[in-house]
């Protein structure tokens, strides 16, 4: 099967899943916003989305695209790095043309797989799992914003999660041309023009992270 035979094939994989988180990032970053403007709202919002089956349907498919992914950029860069042997310790002087974020990718990956544990600890754990499970007897798993107050009350827990922002940022800037170009956006116009709404769409989302984070660590 040419998806997991071919260098192609795999950096389609890539592309599409990288993509398709991209959409879920733009959707949780905007019901974290409410949760600025109303705590009520929020908690809804927690609750229509808690262990009722399309929830659980919507974590199964997200989870499964996420998993994806991370293997697949794992399993490239094993390839590029045994294909290039013992020449991946030579010295060379790196294009001007070739950003930071690209030469760094493994990295920021490794430090978004970090914060991802974290944050699944902080709110998956404690609320949809608690539902199925009863693992936090203690906790309200409809209480998101108590959860929001409590987890950001913290300042280092929120320098951490301002750092998963900032890595993600530079991530996405980077893959979100990146999956367009292999999916066949590839031409001088359109690359340039996929580039500026990467960084824009980008910091729209990692802005509204951010945003929630510092309101509940610094400002509320």
């Amino acid at each position: 099967m040419w998806l997991l035979n071919s260098s192609i094939g795999k950096k389609v994989v890539m592309s599409v899943t990288g993509l398709f988180l991209i959409l879920f990032l733009t959707f949780h970053m905007s019901m974290n916003l409410v949760a600025i403007f109303s705590a009520e709202g929020y908690n809804m919002i927690c609750e229509f989305l808690g262990a009722n089956w399309y929830a659980l349907v919507g974590t199964a498919v997200i989870a499964g695209g996420a998993a994806l992914h991370i293997l697949y950029a794992f399993w490239l860069t094993y390839i590029n790095r045994r294909a290039r042997g013992n020449n991946r310790y030579a010295v060379v002087s790196k294009p001007k043309t070739v950003e930071w974020a690209s030469q760094n990718m493994l990295v920021l990956g490794i430090i978004i797989v970090l914060g991802l544990c974290m944050h699944m600890w902080d709110f998956w754990a404690k609320m949809q799992l608690n539902e199925l499970t009863g693992l936090f007897p203690d906790v309200n798993p409809h209480d998101g914003y108590a959860l929001i107050v409590e987890k950001f009350s913290s300042p280092i827990a929120t320098v951490c999660y301002l750092i998963w922002f900032v890595a993600i940022w530079f991530h996405l800037t980077h893959g979100f041309w990146s999956a367009l170009h292999t999916l066949g956006w590839n031409n001088k116009t359109w690359l340039a023009r996929w580039k500026c709404i990467a960084n824009i769409f980008t910091t729209v989302i990692c802005l509204g992270f951010a945003v929630v984070a510092i309101y509940f660590g610094f400002i509320a």
